[in-house]
C-alpha cells in the first residue's frame, strides 16, 4: 500500500504542532533530490520561515575518540533537565554502498533517543564536502519551527567538516583529549582558529591531570592568536562527558557568548552573513544539477571525463569545453 502524501499545509501544521512523526518525514521531504519534492520542500520553509531564528545553534566537533557522543547525551540530558527542547543533528558518514547513516546515533545517545524532550536525526553526508549533509541547514529550519530552542550539530571530525559547520551555527565546540600522542592536534588543522571555545574531554580519573596540562598548553597557544571575535576570548575548559563534570560550567559560557555577541550585534550580523553563505551553496548545488539536466553536456560528459582520466585533456580545457557546450 503506498504511503499516504502529504500537503505543505500538512507538513507545516505537523511540524508547529511538534508531532515528531511528521517532522521526521520533513526531514525526510527535504533530503529527497527528486525535482517535486524539492519544490515542497522550499515551499515548505517558506512557510515555516517565521516561527524560525531564536533557536541557539552549536557545532561540535572533535576527532573520532573523543567521546563526542557521550559528552552530547550528557549535555542535552542536562539541558532537557532544565526546561529546554533539544535537537541533535548528527552528520555520520555515509555508507558507498547504500548511501545511508553507519554510526547509529540513536544507539550512541541512549538518554537522549528516550527523552521526550530531545530529537535525534542522524543525517547521511551523501558525500558532500566535509562531511556535512546537504541539507543540515535546512533541517535547523525545520527543528527551529518545531519548537526546539537548543540545536547541537555533531560533526564527523574529519576534513573540512569543522569549517562548514562553524559556517552555520552560533557557537562552535571544539572537543579535544589529552594523551592523544600530539598535545596541540587542533593547532595543525586550523581548528582552534575558528573554535568559540575548547573542552578537553575524559577529565576524569587518571586522566585529570593530563587534561589539566593539555588545557594549559592551549591557553598558551591561544594568546598567540588572533581572536575570531573582538568580543570573546576563546575559554578553555577540562570537562568529563562520562562523569558529567564540567558541563554546567561549559554550558553557562555558551550562553555568555550568546549574551556577549547578541547585545554587540555581531550575532545577528554572522546570521546574516550565513545566510548568504547558504544562498551561494545552494546556487552551486542548482547549477550543478541543471548541468546534469543539460542534453549536450550530459551526452559529451562521459567522454570528456574518460579524457581527462587518461591524461589526453587538461581538466582546465576539459571546463572550457563543458562551458562552450551550455553557451549553444
Amino acid at each position: 500500500m503506498p504511503a499516504p502524501r502529504f500537503t505543505t499545509e500538512d507538513y507545516a501544521r505537523g511540524v508547529r504542532a511538534r508531532n515528531r512523526a511528521m517532522l521526521a518525514r520533513a526531514i525526510t521531504l527535504i533530503e529527497s533530490r527528486k525535482a517535486e519534492h524539492r519544490r515542497q520542500a522550499q515551499a515548505l520553509l517558506q512557510m515555516l520561515l517565521p516561527d524560525t531564528g531564536s533557536a541557539h545553534r552549536i557545532g561540535i566537533t572533535g576527532v573520532p575518540g573523543v567521546g563526542k557522543s557521550t559528552a552530547i547525551d550528557q549535555l542535552g540530558s542536562n539541558l532537557t533537565r532544565a526546561g529546554h527542547k533539544v535537537a541533535v543533528l548528527a552528520v555520520d558518514p555515509t555508507s558507498s554502498r547504500t548511501g545511508g547513516s553507519i554510526l547509529g546515533d540513536k544507539t550512541r545517545m541512549a538518554r537522549l533517543a528516550a527523552d521526550a524532550d530531545a530529537f535525534i536525526r542522524p543525517s547521511p553526508t551523501s558525500g558532500t564536502l566535509g562531511g556535512v549533509t546537504r541539507r543540515t541547514r535546512e533541517t535547523m529550519v525545520l527543528c527551529e519551527a518545531a519548537g526546539f530552542d537548543v540545536i547541537l550539530v555533531e560533526t564527523v571530525g574529519v576534513g573540512q567538516s569543522e569549517t562548514a559547520v562553524a559556517e552555520m551555527v552560533d557557537f562552535f565546540l571544539v572537543l579535544l583529549i589529552a594523551g592523544g600522542g600530539d598535545e596541540l592536534q587542533g593547532i595543525k588543522k586550523g581548528v582552534i582558529e575558528i573554535a568559540d571555545m575548547i573542552a578537553i574531554n575524559k577529565a576524569d580519573g587518571d586522566n585529570r591531570d593530563r587534561a589539566t596540562q593539555s588545557a594549559a598548553d592551549y591557553r598558551a597557544a591561544l594568546n598567540i592568536l588572533t581572536p575570531a571575535s573582538p568580543n570573546w576570548q576563546v575559554p578553555v575548559l577540562t570537562i568529563s562527558g562520562r562523569d558529567n563534570l564540567g558541563l554546567d560550567q561549559m554550558w553557562a559560557r555558551i550562553e555568555q557568548h550568546r549574551t556577549l555577541l547578541s547585545a554587540s550585534g555581531e550575532l545577528d550580523a554572522r546570521r546574516r552573513a550565513q545566510s548568504v553563505k547558504w544562498m551561494h551553496d545552494m546556487l552551486s548545488d542548482a547549477m550543478m544539477a541543471r548541468l546534469g539536466e543539460h542534453p549536450q553536456v550530459a551526452a559529451a560528459l562521459p567522454g570528456i571525463e574518460a579524457d581527462v582520466r587518461a591524461g589526453r585533456l587538461l581538466p582546465t580545457l576539459a571546463v572550457e569545453q563543458v562551458l562552450a557546450l551550455l553557451e549553444r
